[in-house]
Protein backbone atom coordinates (compact mmCIF):
# COMPACT_ATOMS: atom_id res chain seq x y z
CA UNK A 1 0.00 0.00 0.00
CA UNK A 2 1.18 3.58 -0.78
CA UNK A 3 1.51 5.68 1.94
CA UNK A 4 0.38 8.89 1.91
CA UNK A 5 3.12 11.86 1.71
CA UNK A 6 2.15 14.08 5.09
CA UNK A 7 2.64 17.80 4.01
CA UNK A 8 3.52 20.03 7.22
CA UNK A 9 4.53 23.46 6.94
CA UNK A 10 4.11 26.85 8.59
CA UNK A 11 2.74 28.45 5.36
CA UNK A 12 -0.28 25.87 4.37
CA UNK A 13 -2.79 27.93 6.23
CA UNK A 14 -1.74 30.91 4.80
CA UNK A 15 -1.31 29.32 1.09
CA UNK A 16 -4.92 28.12 1.28
CA UNK A 17 -6.51 31.70 1.54
CA UNK A 18 -4.01 32.61 -1.36
CA UNK A 19 -5.65 29.79 -3.46
CA UNK A 20 -8.94 30.73 -2.13
CA UNK A 21 -8.96 34.22 -3.23
CA UNK A 22 -7.24 32.85 -6.30
CA UNK A 23 -10.14 30.48 -7.21
CA UNK A 24 -12.79 33.12 -6.75
CA UNK A 25 -10.84 35.78 -8.65
CA UNK A 26 -11.22 33.19 -11.64
CA UNK A 27 -15.10 33.67 -11.52
CA UNK A 28 -15.83 30.37 -9.48
CA UNK A 29 -18.09 29.83 -6.32
CA UNK A 30 -15.53 29.34 -3.68
CA UNK A 31 -18.26 27.77 -1.67
CA UNK A 32 -19.43 25.31 -4.43
CA UNK A 33 -19.08 21.50 -3.20
CA UNK A 34 -16.07 20.35 -5.54
CA UNK A 35 -14.40 23.02 -4.40
CA UNK A 36 -13.82 23.26 -0.57
CA UNK A 37 -11.04 21.49 -0.28
CA UNK A 38 -9.01 22.84 -3.47
CA UNK A 39 -7.43 25.50 -1.59
CA UNK A 40 -5.99 23.02 0.77
CA UNK A 41 -5.29 19.87 -2.19
CA UNK A 42 -3.44 22.79 -4.21
CA UNK A 43 -1.48 24.21 -1.55
CA UNK A 44 -0.58 20.81 -0.14
CA UNK A 45 0.58 19.94 -4.07
CA UNK A 46 2.72 23.05 -4.52
CA UNK A 47 4.32 22.48 -0.79
CA UNK A 48 5.11 19.05 -2.52
CA UNK A 49 6.28 20.34 -5.68
CA UNK A 50 8.15 22.74 -4.38
CA UNK A 51 10.49 20.79 -1.45
CA UNK A 52 13.48 20.84 -3.10
CA UNK A 53 13.68 24.11 -1.73
CA UNK A 54 14.40 22.57 1.73
CA UNK A 55 17.19 19.89 1.06
CA UNK A 56 20.66 20.23 0.26
CA UNK A 57 22.04 18.00 -2.89
CA UNK A 58 25.74 18.28 -1.88
CA UNK A 59 24.36 16.79 1.44
CA UNK A 60 22.67 13.88 -0.58
CA UNK A 61 25.79 12.87 -2.57
CA UNK A 62 28.26 12.98 0.54
CA UNK A 63 25.83 10.81 2.18
CA UNK A 64 26.70 7.78 0.07
CA UNK A 65 30.62 8.85 -0.87
CA UNK A 66 32.77 6.01 -1.19
CA UNK A 67 36.33 5.88 -2.07
CA UNK A 68 36.42 3.95 -5.12
CA UNK A 69 39.49 3.52 -7.69
CA UNK A 70 37.30 3.27 -10.73
CA UNK A 71 38.24 5.74 -13.30
CA UNK A 72 35.52 5.58 -16.27
CA UNK A 73 32.45 6.92 -16.87
CA UNK A 74 29.75 5.89 -14.84
CA UNK A 75 26.21 7.41 -16.47
CA UNK A 76 22.46 7.04 -14.64
CA UNK A 77 20.31 7.86 -17.85
CA UNK A 78 16.53 8.13 -18.09
CA UNK A 79 15.89 9.84 -14.94
CA UNK A 80 12.20 10.57 -14.91
CA UNK A 81 11.50 14.18 -13.77
CA UNK A 82 8.74 16.91 -13.21
CA UNK A 83 9.54 20.45 -12.66
CA UNK A 84 7.64 23.66 -12.57
CA UNK A 85 8.47 26.21 -15.08
CA UNK A 86 9.05 29.67 -13.07
CA UNK A 87 7.30 31.59 -15.91
CA UNK A 88 3.92 29.97 -15.99
CA UNK A 89 3.98 27.63 -13.25
CA UNK A 90 3.08 24.51 -15.21
CA UNK A 91 4.65 21.50 -15.67
CA UNK A 92 7.77 20.47 -17.86
CA UNK A 93 8.72 17.13 -17.53
CA UNK A 94 11.24 14.48 -19.47
CA UNK A 95 14.64 12.39 -18.77
CA UNK A 96 17.78 13.57 -16.64
CA UNK A 97 20.73 11.83 -18.01
CA UNK A 98 24.01 12.02 -15.99
CA UNK A 99 27.56 11.00 -16.32
CA UNK A 100 30.55 11.39 -14.48
CA UNK A 101 33.98 10.37 -14.49
CA UNK A 102 35.35 9.21 -10.63
CA UNK A 103 38.59 10.84 -9.67
CA UNK A 104 39.45 9.10 -6.44
CA UNK A 105 35.61 8.59 -4.97
CA UNK A 106 32.15 7.42 -6.31
CA UNK A 107 28.74 8.15 -4.98
CA UNK A 108 25.50 5.63 -4.71
CA UNK A 109 23.73 5.76 -8.14
CA UNK A 110 20.68 6.38 -6.57
CA UNK A 111 21.94 9.53 -5.36
CA UNK A 112 22.15 10.91 -8.67
CA UNK A 113 18.51 10.31 -9.46
CA UNK A 114 17.89 12.32 -5.88
CA UNK A 115 19.93 15.10 -6.95
CA UNK A 116 17.73 15.61 -9.99
CA UNK A 117 14.65 15.30 -8.04
CA UNK A 118 15.64 18.49 -5.51
CA UNK A 119 16.28 20.42 -8.17
CA UNK A 120 13.36 19.60 -10.33
CA UNK A 121 11.35 20.20 -7.39
CA UNK A 122 11.88 24.18 -7.28
CA UNK A 123 10.51 26.42 -9.55
CA UNK A 124 12.40 26.49 -12.93
CA UNK A 125 13.81 26.64 -16.19
CA UNK A 126 15.20 23.66 -17.82
CA UNK A 127 19.08 25.38 -18.61
CA UNK A 128 19.36 26.29 -14.96
CA UNK A 129 18.33 22.70 -13.82
CA UNK A 130 21.01 21.17 -15.97
CA UNK A 131 23.37 23.92 -14.73
CA UNK A 132 23.03 23.06 -11.08
CA UNK A 133 23.00 19.36 -11.34
CA UNK A 134 26.50 19.35 -13.07
CA UNK A 135 28.28 21.89 -10.86
CA UNK A 136 26.48 20.05 -7.48
CA UNK A 137 28.36 16.59 -8.95
CA UNK A 138 31.36 18.78 -9.95
CA UNK A 139 31.90 21.00 -6.43
CA UNK A 140 30.67 17.75 -4.33
CA UNK A 141 32.33 14.76 -6.14
CA UNK A 142 34.91 16.57 -8.15
CA UNK A 143 35.02 14.07 -10.93
CA UNK A 144 37.47 13.98 -13.80
CA UNK A 145 34.80 15.19 -16.16
CA UNK A 146 30.72 15.56 -15.48
CA UNK A 147 27.84 16.07 -17.74
CA UNK A 148 24.39 16.26 -17.83
CA UNK A 149 21.70 16.37 -20.84
CA UNK A 150 17.87 17.18 -19.95
CA UNK A 151 15.37 16.54 -22.57
CA UNK A 152 11.85 17.69 -21.64
CA UNK A 153 8.50 18.82 -22.74
CA UNK A 154 6.62 21.92 -21.71
CA UNK A 155 3.50 22.58 -20.92
CA UNK A 156 3.78 26.35 -21.26
CA UNK A 157 4.60 25.21 -24.96
CA UNK A 158 1.54 22.79 -25.26
CA UNK A 159 -1.25 24.37 -23.31
CA UNK A 160 -0.80 27.81 -24.19
CA UNK A 161 0.89 30.27 -26.39
CA UNK A 162 2.57 28.23 -29.46
CA UNK A 163 0.59 25.18 -28.64
CA UNK A 164 2.85 22.97 -30.04
CA UNK A 165 2.41 19.48 -28.46
CA UNK A 166 4.74 16.97 -30.15
CA UNK A 167 8.42 19.58 -29.43
CA UNK A 168 11.10 18.56 -26.90
CA UNK A 169 13.91 20.65 -25.85
CA UNK A 170 17.46 19.17 -24.86
CA UNK A 171 19.81 20.85 -22.54
CA UNK A 172 23.25 20.26 -21.77
CA UNK A 173 26.11 21.14 -19.59
CA UNK A 174 29.57 19.62 -19.27
CA UNK A 175 32.72 20.04 -17.27
CA UNK A 176 36.29 18.65 -16.70
CA UNK A 177 37.24 15.43 -19.44
CA UNK A 178 33.66 16.12 -21.09
CA UNK A 179 35.14 18.80 -23.16
CA UNK A 180 37.14 16.53 -24.90
CA UNK A 181 34.44 15.73 -28.63
CA UNK A 182 35.30 12.24 -27.95
CA UNK A 183 34.48 11.84 -24.30
CA UNK A 184 31.00 13.43 -25.08
CA UNK A 185 30.03 11.48 -28.09
CA UNK A 186 30.93 8.89 -26.38
CA UNK A 187 28.22 9.62 -23.68
CA UNK A 188 25.94 10.42 -25.98
CA UNK A 189 26.06 7.19 -28.04
CA UNK A 190 25.35 5.53 -24.83
CA UNK A 191 22.37 7.41 -23.74
CA UNK A 192 20.94 7.27 -27.18
CA UNK A 193 21.53 3.41 -28.19
CA UNK A 194 22.94 1.32 -24.83
CA UNK A 195 20.34 -0.56 -23.47
CA UNK A 196 19.96 -3.56 -21.56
Amino acid sequence: MLEKEEIISPNLEELKSHYRSIIGLLGEDVEREGLLKTPERVAKAMLSLTKGYHMNPHEVLLSAKFKEEYSQMVIVKDIDFFSLCEHHMLPFYGKAHVAYIPNGYITGLSKIARVVDIFSHRLQVQERMTLQIKECIQQTLNPLGVMVVIEAKHMCMQMRGVEKQNSITTTSDFAGAFNQAKTREEFMNLIQHGTL
